[in-house]
């Protein structure tokens, strides 16, 4: 499975802890709250395409929203191989930073 970059894992956790109201809106206000940065609406999207090819995602229409003309939202799912994905991730940084991460939280304490 190849590595997600780190766009994708924000997108997938956001997706994750989101559940049934992951939709293109709230993915990326969560991915902005989490991360201080902000996605365009373009660069999402395409993400988000990219990760329904691979199968890391599921795509479905949602009904109509009740204002007139109301357009229907995409929702979005992980599909087990998006579960997958994640947990691959978090076990590759997991060994890559292995104890460092104490090292450096006492470090940070010191300044």
């Amino acid at each position: 499975m190849p590595e997600l970059t780190k766009n994708e894992e924000l997108v997938l956790l956001a997706i994750m802890q989101l559940k049934e109201n992951a939709y293109g809106v709230h993915i990326r206000q969560h991915t902005q709250v989490k991360s201080g940065k902000s996605i365009n609406y373009g660069t999402l999207y395409r993400m988000l395409d990219q990760m329904v090819k691979k199968g890391l995602l599921e795509r479905k229409e949602g009904a109509p929203m009740a204002e007139p003309g109301g357009r229907r939202k995409t929702f979005y799912t992980l599909r087990k191989a998006g579960e997958q994905a994640l947990q691959e991730a978090l076990r590759y940084q997991q060994a890559v930073w292995g104890d460092i991460t104490e090292i450096i939280l006492n470090s940070s304490k010191n300044i």
